[in-house]
């Protein structure tokens, strides 16, 4: 059976969000020419035309400058391509910004959900800083709403939360779960009994670890006082509690939903950023930190990288000298030799090498020239 035509449109018309895969497989690409052009958008069912113009024009500079070098074959397999997914954005959907990534082998629009700095960038390698700092700042998460009768189980990005039976194909351990027993204990108006609940609760909480094995995120759960406490006391599968809304909404709906788990989300992503900085503290103090991009640089490349922590608005054209190991400020931009944000490139060479990445709010790391590695020992 075919969906109905406005479900077809809808999946059609979905903007393609960051996902940790895609950013992976991203970053794995090295071919120069890559091509990537990095916009805030107006959100909106359509991409707004003052939108769809700006992003012509950065489509322009980016022919600009590939035209200026003069490459073999690139209006056939950058140009052309590149022409054509800005069409393509232009008459689709449009979030907070837009991602354009265009190579030899590689076509790619990627939706972001948090606002960039307007940016061409043709280097070896694509940016993808803004795409790390999208899943860092809209991390996808996990929503369990919880009653005594029922559970219902969500997956979201920022304020994007569906139902995973939407998502994925139905199975033994699939969500909605309801209780055995329930439908009686509504017609006779009364609570499960103690035992039955526990044995629910179980229940759901196999089919969450299920789920969270195969798609690890942080947790959110919903529910009322009393199914809190009882669920949580029991759950095997909290290690990722990102936090708690009481309530007993496990039938509301997802408008009622987002706000309250946003707020849980808020707060989930101010104390990652202060384990951070207090991470880099101890690492300080044990003398296994770096401060500074030239130092950073060379210690991601020749030590154990642990936790780079940069702040979100720091952006670092650079040259690097034969070795690679060796970076040095750059002024103008546009030369071939320059990296247009060495960030992107230390971001990237830091999870290529077992370490993670703190994105970190604007002057919090003023003291460390705006970048700092912890390493391992």
């Amino acid at each position: 059976m075919t969906a109905p035509h406005s479900a077809q449109s809808a999946l059609r018309t979905r903007p393609q969000l960051a996902t940790p895969i895609k950013v992976s497989l991203l970053q794995a690409i090295a071919s120069y020419p890559a091509v990537s052009v990095i916009m805030s958008t107006t959100p909106a069912m359509r991409m707004l035309p003052v939108d769809a113009q700006r992003l012509l024009g950065m489509a322009r500079e980016a022919e600009g400058r590939l035209a200026a070098e003069s490459i073999p074959g690139v209006r056939s397999t950058l140009l052309s391509p590149l022409a054509d997914l800005v069409a393509e954005a232009a008459g689709g959907p449009a979030t907070e910004a837009i991602a354009i990534f265009v190579s030899a082998g590689t076509r790619e629009v990627v939706h972001l959900n948090v606002p960039v700095v307007d940016r061409v960038v043709v280097d070896p390698t694509f940016a993808t800083r803004d795409l790390v700092r999208d899943l860092h700042r809209t991390p996808r998460h996990v929503v369990l709403a919880l009653s005594q009768h029922e559970a219902r189980l969500f997956e979201g990005v920022g304020d994007d939360l569906r139902p995973t039976s939407d998502l994925r194909p139905a199975s033994g351990r699939s969500f909605p779960r309801v209780a055995a027993g329930a439908d009686a204990a509504r017609r006779g108006r009364r609570s499960m009994h103690v035992q039955e609940r526990r044995s629910f609760y179980r229940d759901v909480d196999r089919a969450l670890g299920a789920y969270l094995r195969v798609n690890p995120a942080p947790l959110v759960i919903v529910g009322a006082e009393r199914e809190l406490a009882e669920f949580r006391g029991l759950s095997t599968n909290l290690a990722r509690l990102a936090g708690c809304v009481e309530g007993s909404m496990v039938t509301a709906s997802i408008a009622d939903l987002v706000p309250r788990i946003r707020l849980v989300m808020q707060g989930y992503l101010r104390s990652r950023q202060q384990e951070a900085l207090e991470l880099l503290d101890q690492r300080i103090s044990a003398k296994r930190a770096v401060s500074g991009m030239a130092s950073a640089w060379l210690a991601a490349h020749a030590e154990r990288p642990e936790m780079l922590a940069v702040e979100e608005g720091y952006f670092y054209p650079a040259r690097v000298d034969p070795s690679g190991e060796l970076l040095s400020p750059a002024v103008d931009v546009e030369h071939p030799d320059v990296i247009d944000d060495a960030v992107d490139e230390l971001i990237e060479a830091v999870l290529r090498r077992g370490g993670w990445v703190a994105l970190i709010e604007d002057g919090a790391l003023a003291e460390h020239e705006r970048v700092a590695l912890t390493l391992r020992r």
